[in-house]
């Protein structure tokens, strides 16, 4: 049973379609990559996995045990966000809200959650500091954590690795490569091809307001869409496909 069940969506905004006839199921431990050029709708699919939007038409659901609010979510910073005046600490506890509900303090339960993440992401020695004085690649940690607090199922990112220097990038994905072989499923969008067929079991996608592809990497390499992208990538010419 899928965790993740998208069938013939349609998405847009302001009543225009960027993309219709979209359907896709995510399984337990898959890693997906959502990829695709500027404006072809990947943004869009996410806010509506993450019932952010309604879709114009279709349906999405979860199912295997997930319920909607069960999918943790790492976006991409805001420039107001990246100088948040707030301890590591605290970011990452943010994480547990929607599971603390009405009630005023985190249990026991919540606190170990939030001291396993941050050894788990390489940040409890710095638990204490001001996240606005961290490196963009701590950050992403303290923000990876913060998402695995809301989760123990479904990762959606969008551009994790974008800003951060090549270590930092290659830090990251690691990090995300080792949650996935942990059992965690990953929808991720990248404009990163070349990141994207190196880790992930499944790519979609999208542009000219369809599905171009979906299905395992190893096909997707092999289909036009897919040579033709992974050239591009190979020549040096790949670096602005979002």
């Amino acid at each position: 049973m899928p965790q993740l069940s998208c069938r013939n969506l349609t998405l847009g905004y302001e009543g225009k379609a960027v993309v219709s006839g979209l359907s896709f199921d995510v399984f337990k431990g898959d890693y997906l990559c959502i990829v695709g050029d500027n404006g072809s709708g990947k943004s869009t699919l996410m806010k509506t996995i993450l019932r952010l939007q309604q879709p114009m038409s279709g349906i999405v659901k979860t199912g295997d045990d997930v319920a909607p609010d069960e999918i943790g979510y790492l976006p991409q910073q805001t420039a107001a966000q990246r100088d948040f005046p707030a301890t590591v600490k605290e970011v990452v506890r943010s994480g547990c809200l929607n599971r603390q509900g009405i009630r005023p303090v985190f249990n026991k339960e919540e606190k170990q959650m939030v001291s396993e993440n941050m050894e788990r992401l390489g940040i409890a020695d710095i638990a204490k500091q001001c996240y606005r004085e961290l490196s963009g690649g701590q950050q992403q940690r303290v923000l990876l954590a913060r998402a695995l607090c809301a989760t123990r199922k479904v990762l959606l990112m969008d551009e994790p690795a974008a800003g951060l220097d090549p270590n930092a990038s290659v830090e990251m994905y690691a990090l995300i490569k080792d949650l996935n072989n942990s059992g965690i499923t990953i929808i991720m969008i990248s404009h990163d091809i070349a990141a994207s067929v190196k880790y992930a079991s499944h790519i979609l996608h999208i542009g000219g307001e369809s599905a171009l592809f979906f299905g395992k990497t190893e096909d997707y390499l092999k289909s036009e869409v897919g040579k033709i992208y992974t050239q591009a990538e190979d020549s040096g010419q790949g670096g602005e496909r979002q």
